[in-house]
Formats: C-alpha cells, structure tokens, sequence
C-alpha cells in the first residue's frame, strides 16, 4: 500500500503548494531588474540550464543531461519513496521531506519544458560578504530545498534527535560508524 492511497497528506499538500507557487512568481518587463526593496531586493530574470550557482554549467549536453535532469529526479523518487515508507516520521519531518520534493518538482518542471533552463529571479544585495556583491540569483524552489536541506542538517546534527538520524542513515543503509569514512 505504498502508493495505495490517493488522498494526499498535509506533506504532499505542501510538495504540491511549493511547486504551485513557484510556478506563479512575479515577472517583469524588457529584462531589466525590478526593483523591490529599493537595491536591495530584485527581481532579474535568469535563466539557468545548470544547477545552483551554475554547477554543471561547463558540462557537456549528456553530463548536463545527467546532472540537471537524472541525478535530481533520482534524488525525488528517494525522498517520496522515504516519505511514503517511513511509518515512524513526524509531522514536521514530512513536511521538511514534502518541502525538498516540492522545491526539487519545481526546478524539474522549468528543467523539462523550458530548454533555456531554470528561471531564477530572486535577486539580493549582498554587500560584498564572501566576495559577493550580489548574492546568486535564485527561485522559490531553491530556497524552499536549501531551508529544508538546514533543517534537516541541523536536526541531525542535534544529539536530542538522534533518531531522527539514525532512521534516515538507515533509509541509506549507513551504519553511524561507516559515516565519518
């Protein structure tokens, strides 16, 4: 009964809400930056065949292939499969899980019917900290993986929710020792 069921959880709720709203970003005219905040916060237009930061961006076409399209939808099917399998997860841990699928479902979309690439646009100052006057250009989806990506991170790395760790090392089949190699 993995997939059994049609109904969808407040998780798979949420997959789907982040997907719908990247897909409804604001726009703006002529390719010129508009600004939001003032400098500070714009929208720019991007278009990006590779991953974040433009990982990938030197490949060929069958590693970029493999790398943009591929690799991320093996990365998808993994977390939906962790999703649906793990019996034992919180509330909160579904929804960091739903949030990675949705950001990830909503690159992919761009990825698959968009042959220029991603469409970022958030557009931040960045007031030269590591080098960067201006952070990356990035989207919704980007953002709703990387916070879901820290938390995650964050919750692992925490001694007070262990188990959380050791059930996802063990959807990996890690032992905790075969971890620091």
């Amino acid at each position: 009964q993995l997939l059994g069921d049609s109904r969808l959880s407040h998780g798979e709720t949420r997959a789907v809400v982040d997907l719908i709203m990247d897909r409804t970003r604001a726009f703006h005219d002529a390719g010129r930056p508009v600004e939001v905040l003032g400098d500070f916060l714009r929208f720019t237009l991007v278009q990006n065949p590779a991953l974040s930061f433009s990982i990938g961006r030197g490949f060929g076409e069958t590693g970029r292939i493999i790398l943009t399209m591929v690799l991320p939808m093996l990365v998808v099917a993994f977390v939906l499969y962790y999703f649906r399998a793990g019996k034992d997860l919180t509330q909160g841990q579904r929804w960091i899980l739903a949030a990675i699928m949705g950001g990830g479902l909503g690159n992919q979309v761009d990825r698959y019917f968009r042959p220029e690439g991603v469409i970022d646009f958030i557009d931040f100052k960045f007031y030269g900290i590591f080098g960067f006057e201006r952070w990356p250009v990035f989207n919704i989806a980007d953002s709703t993986v990387v916070v879901a990506a820290t938390w995650i991170q964050t919750r692992m790395a925490s001694t007070r929710h262990a188990i959380f760790r050791v059930r996802f090392l063990k959807a990996w089949r890690v032992s905790p020792a075969d971890r620091t190699r």
